[in-house]
């Protein structure tokens, strides 16, 4: 199985390529998915079986700041690969890594059934980017919530935000299970446990600082991430 992996240089894409050794993961420069005639050219020179899209700007507040951005490589590059699929006439299985944050956030252990309310722009590309993949017949979105397993970025974590949360190569092993067992449509790759940003940041980082929102300026954010799911396992969260 050749796999097209999008967004290889992200903490994902790189886990994802050690568990599948037939991948194809062009570099940003290689493969730039807002560019037609590239997705075009990725289909043209290789085989590919399944395609893996995790490539997406990420950063609430860089897809606040620029909207045009934002929608150009989540929604947009997300539709660009769609269609040349469409084109092609092909059976390729389509995996789109979506978001916890697609729900508002105000209650929280969301399942694979639960209404989509998006909080902010990045989430709404999420969600306008799963409704461009559901034009396929052969697809899974996956809706997840990951960090690297790697010291935590930042000085301080929030205490009062939440989620199932994972590390990144959890996520991949996960990914791996949903296409060995064939899953299409909506799937939740979740942790077995809720906690908070902080509670997670002190797995790599014990010296890590506490915070609250109140101490937070910027786009609003999704307070609760957590996911449940009535399809597939939970993960156990390990350091």
């Amino acid at each position: 199985m050749v796999v097209l992996i999008t967004g290889g240089s992200g903490a994902l894409g790189i886990e994802l390529q050690k568990i599948f050794p037939k991948n194809i993961s062009p570099t940003h420069k290689e493969l730039d998915i807002t560019n037609k005639e590239q997705v075009k050219k990725i289909f043209q020179q290789n085989e590919i079986d399944t395609i893996i899209h995790t490539a997406a700007i990420t950063k609430i507040r860089i897809c606040e700041e620029n909207k045009s951005l934002a929608w150009s490589v989540n929604v947009q590059g997300t539709k660009n690969l769609i269609e040349e699929i469409n084109n092609l006439e092909s059976n390729i299985n389509f995996v789109y890594v979506s978001t916890a944050c697609v729900f508002d956030g105000h209650i929280g252990m969301y399942t694979e059934k639960s209404i989509p309310y998006p909080e902010n722009f990045y989430s709404l590309t999420k969600l306008l980017g799963e409704f461009e993949v559901n034009r396929l017949p052969n697809t899974t979105i996956i809706r997840t919530n990951f960090v690297p397993r790697k010291p935590w970025p930042y000085e301080k974590a929030f205490t009062d935000r939440f989620g199932t949360y994972l590390f990144a190569d959890q996520v991949a092993n996960g990914i791996q299970e949903v296409i060995n067992e064939k899953f299409t449509g909506i799937v939740h790759i979740v942790g077995d446990k809720k906690m908070s940003l902080f509670e997670l940041a002190q797995i790599t980082t014990p010296g890590i600082e506490p915070m609250t929102i109140n101490e937070y300026s910027g786009p609003p954010l999704t307070m609760d991430m957590s996911l449940d799911t009535e399809r597939l396992k939970k993960y156990k969260i390990s350091n």
